[in-house]
């Protein structure tokens, strides 16, 4: 009886080294997405008022780890029974990535005095819908990196038992969430905790300067960002047509990554807003 409970321990410290090991390799693995995916979430999670940030960012991280519930078995199984379906999601989600970073060019580019109008418009009218709107985009957004991150976490341990699979996929997919709306949460903040420092220093020393610095710096921080951010939007997305469509991985092998995986994505992002305004105006049309 003894020596059948020592084995089951020994079973269970035996799993949880391999997952110690595979949990290091698919962190390490999904590190870059992970980079693009704070660049995305800071993006999205700033614009608010300063009361409402933490709630909203609260709001994102609740809908990021509904995501990560949502994905994780879906993809397991799926992975198991027709991992076909699992490339065939992460392609349509590609085109969703592209199609909001390039509709984001599009609208910096020939619509920015009318965007921004309407958006104070909107704000002043209805600021409770406008927040409501933007938290559903960041959560689906959110939706499709996860489901990258879940995928390459899934590909480090295609080897693996299912029971490793599972605890492994899980434990960097609530890690993702974590690392990356607590970073988030840091950099919306930066500015209340330069005034902080600022007025318990009474504006003088060096806290009072790195006060001011916090306080200066956010904006340039979230303008920074928000240019990352896009980018990255066409950048995961190219990755993601790159990594998955044989036709494009082998093509134009001798173009940097980079190049070739921002040239695809724009393409693609490219085609999605034609479609999708198309669409609008053919609708457009019917209806009157």
């Amino acid at each position: 009886m003894a020596s059948g409970f020592f084995a089951i321990l020994d079973d269970i410290a035996s799993l949880m080294d391999d997952v110690a090991v595979t949990t290091k390799v698919a962190a390490s693995k999904t590190a870059g997405i992970l980079g693009d995916d704070l660049a995305v979430n800071a993006e999205k999670a700033t614009g608010f008022v300063s009361s409402r940030e933490l709630p909203v960012l609260w709001a994102i991280t609740k809908g990021s780890l509904v995501n990560k519930l949502i994905i994780v078995p879906i993809a397991l199984a799926l992975n198991l029974f027709f991992p076909i379906a699992v490339k065939l999601a992460l392609v349509l989600g590609g085109f969703y990535l592209a199609y909001e970073g390039v509709e984001k060019i599009i609208e910096y580019l020939f619509h920015r005095s009318d965007g921004a109008h309407q958006e104070d418009k909107e704000h002043a009218n209805n600021d409770s819908a406008a927040e409501k709107a933007k938290v559903k985009s960041a959560i689906t957004t959110d939706f499709i990196l996860s489901i990258e991150i879940v995928i390459i976490a899934l590909g480090t341990v295609a080897e693996e038992g299912i029971v490793t699979q599972a605890i492994t996929v899980s434990i960097v997919a609530f890690l993702a969430t974590v690392g990356v709306y607590g970073i988030v949460a840091l950099i919306v903040r930066m500015d209340d905790a330069g005034y902080q420092l600022i007025s318990r220093s009474n504006n003088k020393g060096i806290f009072s300067s790195l006060g001011i610095l916090l306080v200066k710096s956010l904006p340039v921080i979230i303008k920074i960002l928000s240019i990352v951010g896009t980018v990255a939007l066409i950048l995961v997305s190219g990755g993601i047509f790159v990594h998955n469509i044989e036709y494009l991985h082998h093509l134009l092998p001798n173009i940097p990554s980079f190049i070739k995986e921002l040239s695809i994505g724009l393409l693609a992002g490219l085609i999605v807003v034609g479609a999708v305004t198309g669409g609008k105006k053919l609708i457009s049309l019917f209806k009157n």
